[in-house]
């Protein structure tokens, strides 16, 4: 192996050396229960409010508005099904989401409908952008919640949250965003978003995995998802996990002070879509050219299966995916990738490159000496490409 290129950060990130050094004492010396009244317990506590307002400013929020979770799918799952049972007490029993929403979020969709709530599961344009006209002829008085991802994961449309926020609004409905692969790539502002609930994760961050957070502006009430002993001023049960909370707040705060980084990140993910487009025939780009993250590069190659393209990358000691982490295990066809109008074959044959800050122009170099003659050794062996060769 010439070397490894970390290139599937949107599944996961490594966890920072700052981080670590952030959440050990609180691993080692200082592991009191926040709700505890002695003296370990009063350390504790005053680490958690520091860091929850810590969260808090990064994100243009008040302290009392952050809410601590274990992951982006509890706090989905959180928004989602706390703010439809809150709205059937109001006889609001209509959900409004998209049809390229994350796993967490469709599958609490799916939960909701077996409980009698109606989801209009909105439709996208070839760039993944939501349908705004769509979203006006579904939105009534019976809506509780309008949920649109701020990012999408696996082609990196960017939506435009605030323009949903203000119709979801007009018409007396809550406004949720998912915005775990936001975070750390784009700005991410509360107010400017005018959204009512925003989840994020703290793994697409370098944190360790299992720590998530949920916003809930002043004001909204929602059911709870976990019940328990009062911790998160009584809406979500469970000691907090404070090591990986401190972890979180100095994660984010790190995240937003390299946004201007990204900018090299952009260019870097220009130069790869270029060149690879460039260099192997038969292969689409899949989302935007504007309005997507910064660091997202999905491309469909005809004629091949996307998972044998990942294995012959990671022995060439290349890191991608094919899609959402979440679901890569299933065989079936990226939904995103479907939504848009890819076809089904070519679906099969997309692969997702996420890059970061610590991605190099080198990384990028090898990546491109190394993709094309994996996907035309594929071909060489794909009857269909062979059959496609011989019509031309």
């Amino acid at each position: 192996m010439e070397r490894y290129v970390y290139a599937d950060n949107a599944a996961t990130t490594p966890v920072s050396k700052e981080v670590v050094d952030a959440m050990m004492p609180y691993l080692t010396d200082k592991w009191g229960n926040p709700s505890s009244l002695h003296a370990k317990g009063r350390e504790a506590s005053i680490a958690l409010e520091d860091a929850r307002a810590r969260i808090a400013a990064c994100l243009g929020a008040d302290a009392k508005e952050i809410y601590f979770t274990s992951c982006g799918s509890e706090s989905d799952n959180w928004a989602l099904k706390g703010a439809a049972l809150a709205g059937k007490q109001k006889g609001r029993t209509h959900i409004i989401t998209s049809k390229i929403e994350h796993h967490a979020a469709l599958h609490a969709c799916a939960w909701l409908e077996k409980q009698g709530f109606t989801v209009t599961y909105l439709g996208v344009d070839t760039n993944g952008v939501v349908s705004i006209e769509e979203l006006k002829a579904a939105i009534s008085d019976k809506t509780a919640l309008v949920s649109v991802m701020l990012a999408n994961n696996e082609i990196g449309t960017i939506e435009p949250i605030a323009e949903i926020a203000k119709i979801a609004h007009e018409h007396g409905a809550l406004m949720f965003t998912d915005a775990v692969q936001a975070i750390g790539n784009i700005p991410v502002n509360v107010k400017e978003l005018g959204v009512d609930m925003l989840a994020l994760s703290g793994h697409k961050i370098h944190t360790p995995k299992g720590i998530g957070a949920l916003y809930i502006k002043k004001g909204v009430r929602i059911d709870n998802l976990v019940d328990g002993g009062g911790q998160e001023r009584g809406k979500r049960g469970g000691t907090e996990n404070l090591p990986y909370i401190i972890g979180l707040a100095t994660a984010i705060e790190r995240a937003y002070a390299r946004l201007p980084e990204m900018e090299r990140v952009a260019k870097l993910r220009d130069y790869l879509i270029d060149n690879i487009l460039a260099a192997i025939p038969h292969s689409t780009l899949n989302g935007p050219r504007e309005g997507r993250l910064p660091g997202n590069v999905n491309i469909g190659f005809e004629y091949i299966e996307g998972e044998s393209m990942l294995l012959l990358l990671d022995f060439e000691g290349i890191a991608a995916s094919t899609g959402s982490a979440c679901s890569s295990a299933s065989l079936d066809p990226s939904h995103v990738l479907l939504a848009i109008g890819v076809p089904h074959e070519r679906a099969h044959g997309s692969l997702r490159l996420s890059i970061s800050t610590e991605t190099t122009k080198e990384d990028a170099d090898y990546i491109l000496e190394k993709l094309p003659p994996i996907v035309q050794r594929l071909r060489d062996m794909s009857p269909l490409y062979e059959e496609a060769m011989q019509a031309k």
